[in-house]
């Protein structure tokens, strides 16, 4: 049973004076909230986040801007919160380009304890991690620093991962196209979706479309996603894919995604993880 001094958004709602709309707004962009979930998926506020939304309401009243005011919320009320998400990701940068696993470890200890999922996603690991790329491909940054970066994280993030595919919400089957072994992306987006409430089915790398059409048909999801950094590996595959979004709803995603044809019966994911999972969950409730 959920703990009798936890609150729905209503309530929250009610108590704070705020519009549900605009506590998920600022949940969402700033991370203000930090609601757990109940067994059937439902967002749950605690006392502490009644005291996020008040204080919010007080800096905006002074008329400070809304993402001004939310760091200040997170500096009041979280004593020793990071706050200067550019120098978590210079620190986690340092860590892992010096293949320092307990410095890396201990930063994001420190970022998951302090912030919502959504801001370490959006704010340090998903910024991290195309920093990383950049670097990579001018040369800057070698195999083996690549490697040991992306292993540590996927290792961090699928461990947040764990029971992701219980609930009670709307499921979806997520996996990247034959051949693509890039899946950070794809993990940082599942676990967007499930802070969403989602259920995900996830297939992981390099999967053939035909194992991808088997789970999905055993699993009945709103919508099936495939994700490439490549273009090429859409257009090999493209009859498969289209066979796929006769029968499924379709998503593609990652970098590849951009360079699709649009087509009125995939929905193209090219935006950031938490950005995206937002959008499908609005697409999800338009087809309810």
């Amino acid at each position: 049973m959920a703990d009798p001094g936890l609150l729905r958004i209503g309530e929250l709602s009610r108590r704070s004076g705020v519009s549900p709309e605009l506590l998920r707004a600022w949940e969402r962009r700033y991370g203000v909230l930090r609601p757990t979930r109940s067994a059937g998926g439902l967002r749950l506020y605690s006392a502490d986040d009644l005291a996020r939304v008040q204080a919010m309401q007080q800096h905006l009243a002074e008329g400070v801007a809304a993402a001004e005011a939310a760091t200040l919320v997170s500096r009041e009320l979280a004593g020793d919160v990071v706050h200067d998400l550019a120098a978590a990701r210079r620190e986690l940068d340092a860590a892992l380009s010096n293949f320092d696993e307990r410095r890396a470890h201990a930063v994001m200890d420190s970022l998951l304890a302090q912030l919502s999922l959504d801001v370490v996603l959006r704010d340090v690991v998903v910024p991290y991690l195309h920093e990383l790329g950049d670097r990579w491909s001018r040369g800057d940054a070698s195999v083996a620093e690549e490697h040991f970066a992306s292993s540590l994280l996927r290792g961090r993030l699928l461990g947040l991962a764990r029971g992701w595919g219980v609930g009670l919400g709307p499921r979806v089957v997520l996996a990247c196209a034959p051949g693509e072994q890039h899946d950070l992306g794809l993990i940082a987006f599942g676990l967007a979706l499930r802070a969403r409430g989602w259920r995900i089915v996830y297939l992981g790398p390099d999967t053939p479309l035909e194992s991808v059409a088997d789970a999905a048909f055993s699993s009945d999801p709103l919508f099936v996603v495939i994700s490439s950094v490549n273009a090429r590996s859409f257009q090999r595959h493209a009859e498969n894919l289209a066979r796929l979004g006769r029968e499924f709803r379709l998503c593609l995603g990652g970098a590849g995604a951009a360079k699709v044809p649009p087509n009125g019966n995939v929905v193209i994911l090219t935006g950031g993880p938490v950005e995206e999972a937002e959008r499908l969950t609005e697409l999800a409730a338009q087809a309810s």
